[in-house]
């Protein structure tokens, strides 16, 4: 892998005008190229991991700012590097100017997720964790931020290296027998093997599982409001988020189009999504807004059907019967809503004959509670500790899949008595995808890919 030697700079905190604002500078030349611009202490008698008051200047020598500077001398950073963090006032043109005089100094302005690649490239993360320091800054719940925090911290890719240790033992021991084919030696106990193979088959499948609760983990879990007009969706979704995000109307049909938005509940990401109310439609474009409906419908994983209880039991009835074979495979709860209006008679019957029930008034916040309780139970996402090993990245799960089929193909070889040296090709393609995924094995396109969606800065 290639990666440049040169001395990268960059704004590392977010774009905008704050308080302070951070520029990143890494590289060999990182002390002699900023030590151009600086004024205060000799750089080149700084220990590492000091901060140090001084002034940042341009290239005529006229100040541009007082800052903070702090140096972490390599191998002791965060890329393996010299670098040096120069906190200075957020102002945007500061910052701009800071950078422009850094660059003439002697740095390049650094691409999206150059430092970590240059931390990766220095042995200092592997992949895998690479990956999560941009999920760690993209985290919104506190379930993505532990997820995060874990495969950073390598709670990941010790698991993954243990399963590669494994196989390679495993393959070791058939290729050894390919050596002495001619004695007619058998080295490894094909009983054993199998067992083996499915104990890591068993692994691999784990966490390819654990993809879709983590996927929802870190990018919310998909929350459809659907029912008929008037039901009182919006209000629910407004009641929910405690924002008047939705338009509420008593006129039927008000909500035409899908509205979506996120709220944390039990630390956990969910996007709830309203959508127009289900009926005949009255006009193309309200046609639109229910079809866009249905799909959001049947893209959910959690379903709120909102019930207007004070409605005809007999239309409730009928509604149910035509959503019901759009429920299959999915967490339905049925919101019965405007209890407050309710006839007692009429809710108890209801709460007999739907599924899974929560009694709500979204007008005056009754129940709102405990539908939330009802919503992050109905989800059941795995808690989340310091050692939990959940699979949040497409790339990840994609890899494990292929594994997966390979050590599959091994088992089934091992049953039907196929020769080593086939078996062995399995072991070690299997061995292969694991490596993908830590960085063991890879190409320069994968790293461009990966890298390329990391901010600039980081």
């Amino acid at each position: 892998m290639y990666i440049n030697d040169d001395t990268i700079v960059a704004v590392s905190t977010p774009h905008g005008m704050g308080g302070i604002a951070v520029v990143r500078v890494s590289g060999p030349q990182a002390v002699d190229t900023v030590a151009r611009r600086w004024q205060g202490a000799p750089l080149g008698t700084m220990a590492s991991h000091t901060a140090h008051l001084g002034r940042i200047v341009d290239s005529q020598g006229q100040l541009l700012d007082q800052v903070v500077l702090t140096i972490f001398r390599a191998p002791h950073s965060f890329t393996g590097e010299d670098v040096i963090e120069i906190s200075c006032h957020g102002s945007m043109w500061i910052q701009q100017q800071v950078v422009v005089t850094l660059i003439d100094a002697g740095c390049r302005a650094a691409t999206g997720g150059e430092f970590t690649q240059r931390a990766f490239a220095a042995g200092k993360m592997d992949l895998s964790q690479a990956e999560a320091v941009a999920d760690l800054i993209a985290s919104q719940s506190r379930a993505s931020h532990r997820v995060a925090i874990n495969q950073m911290r390598g709670v990941f890719s010790r698991k993954l290296a243990e399963l590669r240790q494994q196989l390679l033992q495993f393959v070791s021991l058939i290729e050894l027998e390919l050596d002495f084919s001619e004695e007619d030696v058998q080295f490894a106990d094909r009983g054993r093997l199998v067992d083996l193979a499915r104990h890591i088959d068993s692994v691999i499948s784990g966490l390819a599982q654990s993809y879709s609760s983590g996927n929802a983990i870190k990018n919310g879990l998909p929350v459809a409001i659907i029912g008929a007009t008037n039901a009182g969706k919006s209000t629910l979704l407004n009641a929910l988020l405690h924002d008047d995000r939705a338009l509420v109307s008593d006129i039927q049909g008000t909500t035409r189009d899908v509205i979506e938005d996120t709220i944390t509940l039990g630390g956990t990401l969910f996007r709830f999504i309203d959508t127009a109310g289900l009926r005949e439609a009255k006009d193309e474009i309200e046609s639109m807004g229910i079809e866009r409906s249905y799909k959001k419908l049947d893209e959910a994983q959690l379903v709120l059907w909102v019930v207007d209880t004070t409605a005809p039991v007999e239309s409730i009835d009928d509604f149910y019967r035509q959503l019901a074979p759009r429920f299959e495979g999915k967490h339905v709860i049925t919101v019965l809503n405007k209890i407050d209006c309710a006839d007692p008679a009429q809710l108890q019957r209801l709460q007999r004959t739907l599924p899974n029930t929560s009694l709500i008034s979204a007008k005056n916040g009754d129940g709102i509670d405990g539908l939330q309780q009802h919503i992050v139970a109905a989800a059941g996402l795995p808690q989340i500790d310091d050692n939990a090993l959940i699979v949040t990245n497409a790339r990840h799960y994609e890899a494990l899949t292929r594994a997966r089929a390979a050590i599959e193909r091994s088992i089934q070889g091992l049953s039907d008595g196929l020769s080593g040296d086939l078996v062995s090709q399995d072991i070690r393609e299997c061995m292969y995808y694991l490596g993908q995924i830590t960085g063991e094995i890879t190409t320069d396109d994968i790293l461009g890919e990966i890298f390329s969606h990391f901010c600039i800065g980081k």
